[in-house]
């Protein structure tokens, strides 16, 4: 990741963003009959996703801008992949037969504590 190591990527930033953008966008392009969670989510990432394309080419990342760009992104970029986990949840229902499986196999093997002597 290009922004630990403090340098910046222009033409995947400029992705990036787009992307992220459009992803956000497209969840607005069907017909509903109220406001979903995944309504708010949408709004959420694009308001935040708003700052960080006014920081990052409005601003140019000049002072307390560049934190606040990074922050932005990485949001949008956590509200991206939560959408992404839940939508998946959503539609592949193995997923859900897998996370059960898994979760009874560790419950099985987490050992218990043992009770301490007095």
């Amino acid at each position: 990741m290009a922004w630990l190591s403090g340098r910046e990527r222009a033409g995947w930033t400029a992705l990036f963003l787009v992307t992220t953008v459009a992803t956000s966008v497209t969840g607005f392009g069907f017909p509903v009959d109220h406001l979903f969670p995944s309504h708010v989510v949408g709004v959420v990432s694009l308001l935040v996703l708003a700052v960080a394309i006014l920081a990052r080419y409005g601003l140019r990342l000049r002072g307390a801008w560049r934190p606040i760009y990074v922050i932005c992104a990485a949001v949008a970029l956590y509200l991206n992949v939560f959408v992404g986990v839940v939508q998946a949840f959503l539609k592949v229902s193995a997923l859900h037969a897998l996370f059960t499986v898994l979760t009874v196999l560790a419950t099985k093997r987490f050992r218990r504590e043992p009770i301490p002597r007095i």
